[in-house]
């Protein structure tokens, strides 16, 4: 066995978490994954795996240890939004490269993230945090609907509404203040924020230590959801507008000190000009940092491995047309039948790409968040819009059918 050692914390179970390994590799990098139950990951056979306590900093920590007495440990890093906190701890414990740990869990909190911008200028939506169906209410209607009503913790638009009167948001902030755990079984914070609705059109800026290296134009589906159904990189802005976008995201990662490694950036466009949504201490998730690399030639994988390694990370962006991706959603509760369609999708101009996530007989249901998608297409053209267009094109394409009511097998 040879290389100083990567250890990644847990993966994202879709997108580009199983590219890390690949990228530490072309480093001369030892991957080592530590998981509480690494057979989550289908990639998770060909590295080197350590079954650990993930929810336990302190077992992440020792676990580290242990690597680190008989072999060189570079890095620890994790392409997961939930151990991005584990993660920096570790880091620190063994004095590596990272984030300070304070800094990322108030990121985590978005009530904490949203007092450190709003105090250091950043513009950002007016908003409340709250425990409970009341101060909800009350700060709903203090607010002046609608308003956005989402946990303090997650992403992928978990638990994120659109609330237009008071009933709705008593209901939505009853089911979300009910959660004691994620997805993932972790247990989360039982608050909320209650914020303005911001109107104008979805980006996020992809930040790479410190700088901006590109906008994408994120794509969303019906409200009162904000689930995201395609991304465009780079974003057709116009030049004033992609400065504002920049100046803004990278004064938030400044103020949140977030200069090492990547950021994603959410934001609006409003009437008058960008306003902040969120800042997350990670790479773009909804393989935005493939489209990155199609459109610029930037591996936003590579440099964020590099980061967390202590290599320099300096990023040159050459721009080389557009790339696009476009999810492929279900259609309605049920099991999934069959797909149609994935091979005449394949073969459509400018796609590159045809996934799907799920295989026939498997149960989906319409989450209202990221849990929604079922298989992404992607495509690169000569512009932005190109791409667009032939990934709208190969979605187009797909038919999932699903066997819903007296059809499903008992």
């Amino acid at each position: 066995m040879s290389g100083d050692l990567l250890v990644l914390v847990e993966s994202n179970t879709t997108g580009t978490g199983r590219l890390f390994p690949e990228a530490a590799r072309t480093l001369g990098l030892h991957p080592v994954l530590l998981a509480a139950d690494p057979a989550r990951y289908a990639w998770s056979g060909a590295v080197e795996a350590v079954r650990t306590d993930t929810d336990s900093t302190e077992a992440v920590v020792d676990a580290c240890r242990a690597l680190a007495a008989t072999r060189r440990l570079a890095g620890i890093t994790t392409s997961s939004d939930y151990f991005v906190g584990t993660a920096a701890a570790a880091a620190a414990a063994l004095g590596l490269p990272g984030h300070a740990p304070d800094a990322v869990a108030a990121v985590r909190d978005k009530g904490a993230q949203r007092r450190v911008l709003a105090e250091a200028g950043v513009r950002v939506p007016r908003f409340t945090v709250t425990g409970s169906v009341h101060e909800t209410l009350e700060a709903a209607g203090s607010l002046g609907y609608p308003v956005v009503v989402k946990p303090v913790t997650g992403s992928g638009s978990l638990g994120v509404r659109l609330c237009t009167d008071p009933d709705e948001t008593a209901r939505h902030a009853a089911t979300v203040l009910a959660r004691e755990h994620n997805e993932r079984g972790v247990p989360v914070p039982r608050r909320l924020t209650v914020e303005e609705f911001v109107t104008g059109d979805e980006y996020s800026a992809e930040v790479q230590s410190g700088a901006v290296v590109g906008v994408t134009r994120k794509h969303l589906g019906e409200l009162p959801l904000f689930v995201e159904t395609g991304h465009d990189f780079p974003a057709p802005l116009a030049p004033e507008a992609r400065e504002a976008v920049t100046a803004a995201a990278e004064a938030a990662v400044r103020a949140l000190g977030l200069t090492l490694g990547p950021a994603h950036v959410e934001l609006r466009l409003g009437p008058d000009g960008p306003v902040l949504i969120e800042v997350n201490p990670r790479l773009a998730g909804g393989w935005i940092p493939r489209l990155v690399q199609e459109a610029t030639g930037v591996d936003l994988i590579l440099e964020t491995v590099k980061a967390y390694a202590g290599r320099p990370s300096a990023p040159g962006a050459t721009p080389r047309g557009g790339a696009a991706i476009r999810f492929v959603t279900a259609p309605g509760d049920g099991v999934l039948s069959h797909v149609d369609g994935v091979a005449e999708a394949r073969t459509a101009p400018g796609v590159i790409d045809v996934e799907i996530y799920r295989e026939p007989g498997d149960r989906v249901a319409l989450a209202g968040d990221f849990r929604d998608r079922i298989g992404h297409v992607l495509a690169r053209g000569d512009s932005p819009a190109a791409a667009a267009a032939a990934a709208a094109e190969g979605l187009h394409r797909i038919r999932p059918a699903l066997l819903t009511g007296e059809e499903v097998p008992a």
